[in-house]
């Protein structure tokens, strides 16, 4: 562990003193994005990740956000990672991203590596491998005014500490290690936030509040949290856009023809507030080559104001406006996917388990009704997502 911090640390040093200014990658000549998460629950076999990008580019797909890290375990080859727990920690015999992407590319279809960013675990009890970063570097967690360790709950991820320059230089390395060795067309950046909701965040707690936290921001303002809160609050905003900033150094330098991209908030100012993600500063930055607001609403009037703040925000970078799938009936989808091609540059529908068969079904523990519905709405609006490729 001490050998991969070394490496780690060096590399941020790299990072520090590389150029600032940031190279674009084109955005002229594509047309609008027809994306999907998949998530990590749908996979379990090597059959499993084939058939969903056949289904992917049956419904005519042109992206997929493929997740490939939930909680600091992965689903590809890593020396820094363990691999998920559905696999008991161990490899597989396949290796899922590499099966992915070859699949992909054999039906045309762009696959981005999905990362949940500061998650460190999920669960009601610790991870079982002692190479898992939650039992490997404790002092990488939260804590809370009292000292305490950040609990444990089956509701919510436990965190790594953004504002430690060592979490920052750890997650950069992870994400570089998945560039280097994978033709990913680009990553995305989920949970790219402080994941502080309740009940991550019981009322009066305040995270992160380690010794070593306080000294930083001390130093850097002279301030404590009680005396400036507004200080501290921008103070951890900082931190996690210097996050983005790293990995978009990064990325530009271990695979430069390689999108970066975030979910984020549908508000970006609610975000900002309440999670410390200021996407705004991304944008106005160039920090990302495509943006995908997490527009979740159900009815379209709904959407169609939430999406609006992003037109005026976007500047140079490419909006994918998030819409979620399944939950009306297939004529109602048209409306969003619609405005998704006409006012933004594309929609991305999360998620693939609510139209297709998943790994998730027993997880979720979907019923047989809920089976039959889905297959009803698959059935209507694949071929509007098919009609959507044609325009």
């Amino acid at each position: 562990m001490l050998r991969i911090l070394a490496s780690i640390l060096a590399a941020a040093a790299v990072l520090l003193f590389a150029c600032s200014s940031v190279p674009r990658l084109p955005t002229e000549g594509r047309g609008p994005q027809r994306a999907m998460w998949v998530t990590r629950f749908d996979y379990r076999t090597q059959a499993d990740v084939e058939r969903i990008v056949d289904d992917c580019a049956n419904a005519k797909i042109d992206t997929i956000l493929f997740q490939v890290r939930g909680n600091a375990t992965v689903s590809y080859r890593s020396k820094l990672e363990p691999w998920g727990e559905q696999w008991g920690f161990q490899d597989p015999g396949f290796d899922p991203l590499a099966v992915a992407l070859e699949r992909a590319r054999a039906r045309g279809i762009e696959l981005h590596a999905w990362i949940n960013v500061v998650p460190a675990w999920w669960g009601t009890t610790p991870p079982a491998d002692p190479r898992q970063i939650w039992n490997a570097k404790p002092e990488w967690s939260w804590f809370d005014q009292q000292g305490e360790r950040q609990r444990f709950s089956e509701r919510f991820y436990v965190s790594l500490n953004p504002c430690l320059p060592e979490v920052r230089a750890y997650l950069v390395e992870v994400a570089r290690e998945l560039a280097i060795h994978y033709p990913v067309d680009g990553i995305h950046l989920d949970y790219i936030r402080f994941p502080n909701e309740p009940p991550a965040t019981p009322k009066g707690l305040d995270y992160p509040r380690d010794a070593r936290t306080l000294k930083l921001f001390r130093d850097a303002t002279g301030k404590t949290p009680e005396s400036d809160r507004a200080a501290w609050d921008g103070w951890r905003t900082e931190q996690v856009t210097q996050l983005v900033r790293d990995l978009r150094k990064m990325l530009s330098h271990a695979r430069p023809r390689a999108k970066l991209s975030a979910a984020v908030g549908w508000s970006p100012d609610k975000a900002k507030k309440e999670h410390f993600q200021d996407s705004r500063t991304w944008l106005r930055e160039g920090l990302l080559d495509v943006v995908y607001p997490m527009n979740y609403a159900n009815d379209f009037a709904t959407w169609s104001e939430r999406a609006r703040i992003w037109s005026e925000i976007s500047g140079n970078t490419r909006v994918v406006m998030g819409i979620m799938a399944g939950d009306r009936d297939a004529e109602a989808h048209r409306a969003f996917l619609d405005a998704g091609r006409k006012q933004f540059d594309g929609w991305s529908l999360f998620a693939y388990a609510k139209l297709f068969e998943s790994r998730a079904d027993v997880q979720d523990k979907l019923t047989d009704e809920a089976k039959f519905q889905r297959a009803q709405l698959r059935k209507a609006l694949v071929p509007i997502l098919r009609e959507q490729a044609g325009r």
